[in-house]
C-alpha cells in the first residue's frame, strides 16, 4: 500500500471524469485516469533515470498539468518530491542541489545549460519538462509503459522536502511526511465540506504548500475537479467563476479582484472564498464581502505543519482571525520564555501538536531541538492568543520576517547578499506595508566612506543571485545603521522612520 496516493486515487484510477481543464488558447482536459497513467510513466521514467524509493527529485518547472503529475509520480514511485520555486537563480538552486543530493533534477529546458553542471556536482541526472509537451523528460515518459505497481509507502515514510527561509540566511528543508499530507488532507476536505461536484479555480503555484497540499491534494482526497490557470490572472478568474465553486487565494488575489470588473455577478454562484499564506486584514475582508456577499474564510498554516487552524463553513467567519483548530491539530499559546500555557486572552507564543507537525529538518538535528518541545509541541514562531469564542488570533511573528505576495522572505539571507557587493559597511532588511503585496522588501545601507552607491547598482549586483521577490523595492541609503547600547542594529526604528 502506498500511505497517500492510494487514498489521493481511490477509486478513481480508472475514471474518465475530468479531473483538470486548462483555460490556454487551446484548452486541454485531464481526467483522473489521465493523471493516474501520467503519473505511472513518470515514475517508470524516474526509475530509468536512476531515482530510487526514498531518493530526492528536485523540481523547477513552469506550473502546467504535466508538473502536477511528476508530484503524483514522485508519490506512487516512493520518491521524495523537493520543488523550487521558478524565481530561483541558479545560485540558488545549488545550495537546495548540495543540500538535498538529489537523484534527478527536472528543470525548464531554458535553464538546463546553468543547471545541469550544477546537478551534476551534487550527483545528479539533468532532464527537462515543459507543459506545452515539452522536454527531454517528457519525451521521455511518453514511451514508457503506462503499466506500473506502485510502491510501497508507509505513514512515516518522507512525500516531500519544501524548503523554508531560515533566520540565519540558511534554507531548511521541512521533512513532509505521508501521513502528515494525508491527515491534513481529509481534515480540510471534511470541514470545508469539499464534495465530488465542487470545481476549484487554481491559480496558485505548485512549488508551494498551499497550491500544491492543500489545494490538489483537497481536491484529488473528495474527487472534485479544477480550472488550472498558469498564473494569477483577474479577469480569467472572474471568467472563470460561473463555471467553478470555490477559489483558494492569498489576500493579494483578493485585493486586485476587488477592483475587477464583473466580480459581483460572478460571485453569486460560488460557494466559497478561501485565503491563506499571509495575512488578510480585516478591511479586505469586509471590502469583499461588501462587495460580493461572500465571507472570506481565511485559515492559518505553515510550510512546516500544513493547515491548522480556519474559520468555519458555518458559523462567523470573523475578520481578523484565522478561526478554530482543525479536528486532528492541536494548538496551544505559551509563555516565549518558560513555555507554560496560558489562558485566552493572554498573547503567546503560538504552538501546534498533530499528525500534520513534520518530523524535522533536513539534516539539521540542532535546528530541529530547537523547534520542538519536550513533549513534541512544535514552536511555530507565530504569536497570538485566543479570544473568549475560541477563534485563534495572529498577533505578531518573528519580528524580522517578511511576507510578500503570499511569500515569505528572510531579512538575514538578503542582508547578506547585500554586504557582499562592493561599496557597502553594512545593511538592514525590513518588510513595509503594501495594500496590494501586504509587505514590500526594503533595504537601509551605510556604505563604505567615499563609495559612491546608487540604488540601481545594488539591484544590478542582486540580479542573479537573490529571486525577483526578495530582492528590495526600495534602497535607502543612511550614515550608520541605529545600535542599541549592546551593538545591535534597531530594526524598530528603522521600520518606524522607513516603513511608512
Amino acid at each position: 500500500m502506498n500511505h497517500l496516493y492510494d487514498a489521493l486515487m481511490e477509486g478513481r484510477e480508472s475514471s474518465e471524469k475530468v479531473f483538470l481543464r486548462t483555460r490556454e488558447k487551446e484548452p486541454r482536459t485531464f481526467t483522473f485516469a489521465d493523471m493516474h497513467r501520467m503519473a505511472g510513466r513518470m515514475a517508470r521514467a524516474l526509475h530509468r533515470l536512476g531515482a530510487r524509493p526514498g531518493g530526492r527529485v528536485t523540481v523547477q518547472v513552469e506550473k502546467s498539468p504535466e508538473a502536477l503529475a511528476l508530484y503524483l509520480a514522485c508519490l506512487r514511485g516512493g520518491y521524495v518530491f523537493q520543488p523550487l520555486n521558478m524565481a530561483y537563480t541558479p545560485a540558488e538552486v545549488d545550495y537546495f542541489l548540495k543540500d538535498a543530493e538529489p537523484d534527478v533534477l527536472i528543470c525548464d529546458p531554458e535553464r538546463k545549460a546553468a543547471l545541469e553542471p550544477l546537478a551534476e556536482a551534487a550527483g545528479a541526472k539533468t532532464v527537462t519538462l515543459r507543459g506545452d509537451w515539452g522536454g527531454s523528460f517528457y519525451m521521455l515518459q511518453m514511451v514508457q509503459p503506462e503499466s506500473f505497481q506502485t510502491v510501497a509507502r508507509g505513514a512515516d515514510d518522507l512525500a516531500a522536502i519544501l524548503y523554508t527561509s531560515g533566520t540565519t540566511g540558511r534554507s531548511k528543508g521541512a521533512m513532509i511526511s505521508h501521513e502528515n499530507l494525508l491527515a491534513n488532507g481529509r481534515d480540510l476536505a471534511d470541514i470545508w465540506r469539499f464534495s465530488e461536484e465542487d470545481v476549484l479555480i487554481h491559480a496558485l503555484p505548485i512549488y508551494h504548500a498551499h497550491g500544491l497540499f492543500v489545494a490538489c491534494n483537497v481536491s484529488l482526497l473528495a474527487g472534485a475537479s479544477m480550472i488550472w490557470l498558469e498564473k494569477f490572472d483577474a479577469k480569467e478568474i472572474v471568467r472563470a467563476m460561473p463555471e467553478a465553486s470555490v477559489l483558494m487565494g492569498v489576500p493579494t488575489f483578493y485585493a486586485r479582484l476587488i477592483r475587477a470588473r464583473g466580480l459581483k455577478a460572478a460571485a453569486r454562484g460560488m460557494r466559497l472564498f478561501i485565503s491563506g499564506s499571509a495575512p488578510l486584514s480585516p478591511a479586505l475582508h469586509e471590502a469583499f464581502e461588501k462587495k460580493t456577499g461572500q465571507a472570506i474564510v481565511e485559515r492559518y498554516g505553515l510550510t512546516e505543519t500544513g493547515m491548522n487552524a480556519s474559520n468555519p463553513l458555518d458559523g462567523p467567519r470573523k475578520a481578523g482571525t484565522v478561526g478554530l483548530a482543525l479536528p486532528s491539530t492541536e494548538i496551544r499559546v505559551t509563555d516565549p520564555e518558560s513555555g507554560a500555557p496560558l489562558a485566552a486572552g493572554e498573547p503567546g507564543m503560538i504552538e501546534v501538536r498533530g499528525p500534520n507537525v513534520f518530523s524535522g529538518y533536513w539534516r539539521m538535528e540542532e535546528k530541529t531541538k530547537e523547534a520542538f518541545r519536550g513533549d513534541g509541541w512544535f514552536i511555530t514562531g507565530d504569536l497570538g492568543y485566543f479570544g473568549a469564542d475560541g477563534y485563534l488570533r495572529i498577533s505578531g511573528r518573528d519580528k524580522d520576517l517578511i511576507i510578500t505576495g503570499g511569500l515569505n522572505v528572510y531579512p538575514a539571507e538578503v542582508e547578506a547578499a547585500i554586504d557582499a557587493i562592493k561599496g557597502v559597511a553594512e545593511s538592514a532588511v525590513i518588510g513595509a506595508p503594501d495594500a496590494e503585496w501586504g509587505e514590500i522588501v526594503i533595504a537601509v545601507i551605510a556604505p563604505e566612506p567615499k563609495a559612491r552607491l546608487t540604488e540601481q547598482d545594488v539591484l544590478a549586483a542582486l540580479e542573479g543571485r537573490l529571486a525577483r521577490f526578495k530582492q528590495p523595492r526600495r534602497v535607502i541609503f543612511v550614515d550608520a545603521l541605529p545600535r542599541n547600547a549592546m551593538g545591535k542594529v534597531q530594526k524598530t526604528k528603522l521600520r518606524e522612520q522607513f516603513g511608512g
